[in-house]
Formats: structure tokens, C-alpha cells, sequence
């Protein structure tokens, strides 16, 4: 069959490749460990149940407006004024089918063809083939192994004419680090210098432990957000165990979410009328369920680290957020994808390949899942590696 080139182009994600390898492996009855999943395993808010329950018995499912509904981004408004301290309107939001339709709204409405977009390793794996579906190109910064975090003159050494967004996810997945507010301050100033968007992935930003706060970009900026060229991206998936719900957003200003609102019009209509209502329960009510999960990942973050240190030979990075570990096995295997497929067929344990994440020798280890499977799943590495 004829594809197109940019078909031919676009790989299929990987971990949502393992997450339906996991599943098929299960119903064969294989006593499979996922230690490769994204989502927590803790319930939805009850409160966001409630609210799509009441819409569902109405019977009144409808389309609802493209970029949300108003409720919903009254929610928003005071979800962004809490955790950003930013008074936004409506119009400085756009409500979408997931926080990856938001960025890819986002790359839509400002690249050209071969526009560049900067970004560090490790990145969340979708990005290069979302920059790729926008036709524009990516400038990918290599971190140091040991840190696993950019510096601002690696930033300062890729823009060129053609860069039209820096792209940062912090916390980040696959790592859990935390950028530094020096680095978040010098590159807004940057940012809004050069007029280059600074793109904000903060799916992950309220999951952070030990007292850790994700800098808030829009503290550094002295414009006014019309004026700004920040746009922080944000959702429901992680912070409240709504990865189901499909429900993210976008805040910026109202020009560039203006455009992102008449792209996706032509995309997916609006998002889902019962998820946005369930959002706003969990907005509004959820908070409870959030610091409960956050609880429970930290405890579990305490787990991993101890039990990974009794594994010889591997580096990492303590996770300062998320519910991710990137932990460095090159002293056993170069290839991750290798060793990642060496730990599902000897011990049946799914990891994700560090070179999806563009760093090759390490292994997104993630910490979400029950207690009893992250420790039984660490055994059975822990004695894989022994015989490798």
C-alpha cells in the first residue's frame, strides 16, 4: 500500500507498544512485573466519578465548545492562580483531548516547515516524532550521564534563526529531575529576548518529593501573559490518577491559544463533555486523592532507591519527582533495548529502553505500581544481572 513519507517517518511509541505486550503476556498467564507504566495505580478522584456519573444519568452527552467548556476553564483559572499565582481569562486557555494534543496544538500553531525546537535528553519519547508530524526539526541537547540535566550554554549554543520553541519537561519523565531556578530564570529572560516560545511540560509538576518545588517559569517573566511567550501545558492524568480521562490544557496567550483552539476544531471537535466535567471535580475536590497519591509515590520512591542500591555496577539519579527512575545498566549492556528484552524473556519484568528516552544504556525504571511488584520486580533484575 502507498503511505506518505511522513507516515513512513513516525514511530509507533514505545511504551505504549509495552504497556499491550505486558497486557498480551498476562493473558497467556505469564506472571508478568510492568515496571514500565505511566500511570498510578491509586483511583480517580471520587469526586470526579460523582460529577460524570450525574452527566452520564442525564442523558444529555452533547458536543461542548472546542477549547472547553466554561466551567471547565473556570476550574483552570483557579487551578493557575493556586499553583502558578497568575490571573488568567478564558481566553488565555484551551482545554484538550490530553496534555499531548495541547503541545501538539502548540507546535502546530507556531512552527513553519523546519522550524527548530530545542530540547535536552532524556525526553518523554513522543517528542521527536511530534515536532516531526508539525514539519518542524529537533535540536536535541546531550546532559551529562552523571547529572542528566542541561546546562544554559548547551541552550545558549543550539538557537539559531530558525528556533522557534525550547521545549522543557520538569519534572521530568524519564528521570524525575528537577530544573534549577536559575536555569528556568535564564531562559525565559532568553526566551522572551529572542521572542522564541518557551514551552512548559508540567504534567508532572505537583508529583515532586522531599519538599522539591518545580520552578514556575511564569515568576520570572515581566510581561504581562498577552505578552508572553510562556505556555505551560498541564492535565489531570498524573496529579490525580486520571490518565483514562484524556483531559489536559494549555495556558498562554490569547493569540497563540486562539490559533491552537482553531486547529483543533478541525481535529477532534472538543474534548469528551464527561471527562471535562470530571475534571472539574477533581479540580475543585480532588485534592485530598492528590496528596494521598503523592504520599504513596514517595514512599515508593524511598523503596526503589534503597533496593537499586544493592544492584552493583548501576548509576542514577535520585528522582526529585514524577514516579520514573532512569537508571543507568551500561556497565552490563549498551544496548537498553537489549537488555530490556533480555529482562522480559529470563525474568519476565518490563522496563523501557533508555534510547527511546534518547540516551542509550539506561532503563526508565517506574515506581506507580504496587509496592509487592516493585519489590519482587527489583529481585528478579537484581538476580537476572548476576547471569548476564
Amino acid at each position: 500500500m502507498k503511505l506518505s513519507e511522513l507516515a513512513k517517518k513516525i514511530n509507533p511509541s514505545p511504551t505504549l507498544a509495552l504497556n499491550e505486550k505486558a497486557n498480551i503476556l498476562k493473558k497467556e498467564g505469564k506472571k508478568v512485573i510492568h515496571l514500565g507504566g505511566g500511570e498510578p495505580k491509586e483511583k480517580s478522584p471520587q469526586a470526579a466519578i460523582e460529577k460524570a456519573k450525574e452527566l452520564l444519568d442525564s442523558g444529555f452527552i452533547r458536543y461542548t465548545p472546542t477549547g472547553g467548556t466554561v466551567e471547565l476553564k473556570n476550574a483552570i483559572q483557579s487551578f493557575t492562580k493556586k499553583f502558578y499565582g497568575i490571573d488568567v481569562s478564558a481566553k488565555n486557555i484551551i482545554v484538550s483531548s490530553g496534555a499531548k494534543q495541547s503541545i501538539m496544538d502548540a507546535f502546530y500553531a507556531i512552527l513553519n516547515p523546519n522550524d527548530e525546537v530545542i530540547y535536552p535528553t532524556p525526553f518523554w519519547v513522543s517528542y521527536p516524532d511530534m515536532v516531526e508530524l508539525a514539519g518542524g526539526k529537533s535540536v536535541i541537547i546531550q546532559v551529562d550521564k552523571s547529572t542528566l540535566v542541561p546546562t544554559l550554554d548547551q541552550f545558549a549554543s543550539r538557537i539559531t534563526s530558525k528556533t522557534k520553541i525550547i521545549l522543557l519537561n520538569s519534572p521530568n519523565n524519564p528521570s524525575g529531575v528537577i530544573y534549577s531556578k536559575e536555569l528556568i530564570k535564564s531562559l525565559v529572560e532568553i526566551c522572551e529576548e529572542k521572542e522564541i516560545y518557551l514551552i512548559m511540560d508540567d504534567i508532572y509538576r505537583e508529583l515532586v518529593f522531599d519538599g522539591n518545588l518545580s520552578p514556575n517559569a511564569f515568576d520570572f517573566t515581566t510581561k504581562e501573559i498577552d505578552n508572553s511567550y510562556i505556555i505551560i501545558i498541564n492535565g489531570v492524568s498524573k496529579q490525580f490518577s486520571m490518565t483514562g480521562f484524556r483531559i489536559g490544557w494549555a495556558v498562554g496567550n490569547k493569540d497563540v491559544i486562539s490559533a491552537m483552539n482553531r486547529i483543533q476544531g478541525h481535529q477532534t471537535s472538543c474534548p469528551s463533555a464527561i471527562s471535562q466535567v470530571a475534571t472539574i471535580g477533581a479540580i475543585e475536590s480532588g485534592e485530598n486523592e492528590a496528596k494521598n497519591l503523592k504520599f504513596n509515590l514517595e514512599k515508593k520512591k524511598n523503596i526503589l532507591v534503597q533496593l537499586l542500591n544493592e544492584i552493583p555496577n548501576i548509576h542514577f539519579v535520585e528522582p526529585q519527582g514524577t514516579f520514573y527512575c532512569f537508571v543507568d545498566f551500561s556497565y552490563y549492556e549498551k544496548s537498553s533495548h537489549k537488555l530490556a528484552e533480555y529482562f522480559i524473556d529470563k525474568v519476565e519484568v518490563i522496563t523501557i529502553p533508555g534510547k527511546d528516552f534518547g540516551m542509550e544504556g539506561f532503563l526508565r525504571i517506574s515506581f506507580c505500581g504496587e509496592e509487592s511488584e516493585l519489590r519482587e520486580g527489583l529481585s528478579r533484575i537484581k538476580s537476572a544481572l548476576r547471569n548476564y
